[in-house]
């Protein structure tokens, strides 16, 4: 049977564990192939459990890298903002720098247009 790439369910594993528990108690089982020993066996569930672990801690350590770096947007976002307010407090809404900035400045809004009443 070729083997899958994809990883199994937990409770196939579950299943591969029960067996493993039920084969302990199996005296005279001696396998041809030493691969599926008991004691090969318990190797692969170790290196199971070793592997799980890892991928816990690096799981752990993207989410303490993700919050890291939105927080770090956040901030900058924050500043770049507070930067655009000072531009404005310093040159005047009118100013070429409130544009060079991102802002549009106050001669380039267009004005409200004046409704009439309907008859």
């Amino acid at each position: 049977m070729p083997l899958s790439t994809k990883r199994p369910t937990a409770a196939a594993i579950e299943a591969d564990r029960a067996l493993l528990v039920a084969l302990q108690d199996v005296i005279d089982y001696a396998p041809i192939n030493p691969a599926y020993s008991v004691p090969a066996l318990r190797t692969l569930d170790h290196n199971l459990a070793i592997a799980d672990e890892a991928e816990i801690r690096a799981r752990r350590a993207y989410e303490v890298a993700r919050e890291q770096a939105a927080e770090a947007a956040r901030l900058l976002h924050s500043a770049a903002l507070e930067t655009k307010a000072q531009v404005v407090a310093q040159y005047g809404s009118n100013s070429p720098v409130v544009h060079a900035v991102g802002l549009k400045q106050r001669s380039e809004r267009k004005r409200p247009v004046r409704r009439t009443a309907a008859a």
